[in-house]
């Protein structure tokens, strides 16, 4: 019998190497114990991967599989995963496909549950506001069910690059400085902070977005599980704000409408501008938008976000399954490429505002997921006076289109973008400039086409900082 130590409890690349020398060895499960945190006998004897071993392949879908469970807090998943890589190298390459086979059908489980725990981090985390010798600093208590913690660092990194944070948890802590990346131990939920300055203003933002006529505590409790509530100062609303919607509800449908219809004919000439003041208020109007049926199977309305005097506006398609869910544009995986990007491209991420042509998500159920569904240009239409309207506020010197969607919306007609990609335009007075959607980006199959598609991305972000001198980042 074989006895393996792995030194962390969440690395698929430690699991990867001793697997290789497992399989290498033909050690078969039965014959070898897999578990973490152990001192003693790292490798636990297993033999060293010999140099002429041939690499060997595995079914698709078996590395990522491995990603996701490996960070999951059952004690058998090593043992588990070996036994799936045993049997697809030993005459069952197609296993993964069967769904019922136990072992495929636990693990699948258990990727579920490691991709619901980061996706409930990444949406439940609060920062709170403290001073240290350095200055400013935000702090945030989390308890994860599972090993994530490595796993969610570099959204935190990407999504809060210009802001010194800590995240502490039960089982370790993540350490930001805006340059460097410390992963420290665990630490206790005493010296988290309890609150600060901005929470009664948090807590006054979350009851003017709170749309009364789409409250559903069910859905309510699955999304955001009371578990997580004693770490949301917006929490404390809820009961209120649950009890009294009938009444809003109400008094919502006896109000006249915020936007007139408008004729067939509408251009961004002859829109009415918005009764709204300010983007807050045309934001609060925004989440009880029927404009289109859209609004009947999203979540929410998401909003633009960004300065109200931001110089420059970048105009998405709609938002897209997580934006849905944290009624926030740009946080999925194509907003965490624009924001790379913009990095690369030297553009200060904190001076832009972004927001989508269509505000709400446009998706085709399958199963248990949404998949995206790309709007109709009378949904693209209906909604642009909304864009309009963000625009009228801000004033901005400069709009980027990211991808057909959003030039349909600011022009008012059809554009290929192959043909009028960097080039800068004027928009109803704006200086306008059309690009690809950084979504474009990830549907590239081939690796070589998508560097190459994204470095043409990052130069056509580099004409707006050029023609901007304001959003540049400060070396």
């Amino acid at each position: 019998m074989v006895r393996v130590s792995l030194k962390e409890s969440d690395s698929f690349e430690e699991f990867r190497d001793i697997a290789r020398g497992l399989i290498a060895a033909e050690i078969a499960p039965d014959d070898v114990v897999l578990e973490a945190g152990g001192e003693a006998g790292l490798f636990g004897g297993v033999p060293p991967l010999p140099r002429d071993t041939p690499a060997f392949s595995v079914a698709s879908g078996f590395i990522e599989v491995a990603r996701d469970t490996i960070c999951h807090r059952d004690p058998e998943r090593f043992a588990m995963l070996y036994s799936l890589l045993w049997r697809l190298t030993h005459g069952e390459k197609s296993l993964l496909m069967v769904a019922s086979d136990p072992l495929v059908h636990r693990l699948h489980q258990m990727q579920k549950a490691v991709r619901r725990d980061t996706h409930k981090m990444t949406a439940f985390v609060r920062f709170r506001q403290i001073a240290d010798d350095s200055g400013e600093r935000y702090v945030a208590w989390f308890e994860p069910e599972h090993h994530i913690l490595r796993r969610v660092s570099k959204f935190f990194v990407d999504r809060f690059a210009a802001m010194r944070w800590s995240i502490l948890t039960p089982e370790g802590s993540l350490h930001w400085d805006t340059q460097r990346l410390v992963h420290g131990p665990a630490i206790d939920k005493s010296h988290a902070p309890s609150g600060d300055d901005f929470e009664d203003w948090w807590r006054s933002y979350y009851r003017s977005t709170f749309n009364p006529a789409r409250a559903n505590p069910r859905m309510q409790r699955a999304e955001m599980p009371k578990k997580y509530w004693h770490n949301l100062p917006e929490a404390k609303t809820i009961p209120d704000l649950l009890a009294n919607a009938r009444q809003r509800t109400g008094r919502m449908i006896e109000a006249e409408p915020m936007a007139p219809r408008r004729a067939h004919g509408w251009t961004p000439e002859n829109v009415a501008q918005p009764e709204a003041s300010s983007l807050d208020a045309l934001k609060a109007a925004a989440q009880s938008c029927t404009r289109c049926p859209l609004h009947k199977n999203a979540t929410q309305t998401v909003f633009g976000e960004g300065p109200s005097d931001a110089p420059v506006v970048f105009v998405g398609e709609q938002p897209g399954d997580l934006e849905d869910l944290a009624g926030q544009p740009f946080v999925g995986p194509a907003g965490q490429m624009f924001d790379r990007a913009l990095a690369e491209a030297g553009i200060d991420r904190s001076r832009v505002f972004v927001t989508n042509a269509v505000k709400h998500f446009k998706f085709e159920p399958r199963g248990k997921r949404r998949v995206h569904q790309k709007p109709n240009i009378g949904e693209i239409d209906k909604c642009r006076w909304w864009v309009e309207s963000e625009l009228s506020l801000i004033k901005p010197q400069f709009v980027v289109a990211l991808g057909a969607t959003a030039a349909r919306s600011l022009t008012g007609r059809s554009v290929t973008i192959a043909r009028e990609r960097g080039r800068l335009t004027n928009w109803s007075g704006r200086a306008g400039l059309i690009t690809v959607h950084p979504s474009f980006l990830l549907r590239l199959p081939d690796k070589a086409a998508q560097a190459n598609e994204y470095r043409r991305f990052v130069e056509d972000l580099r004409i707006v900082g050029r023609e901007l001198p304001a959003i540049r980042k400060v070396a």
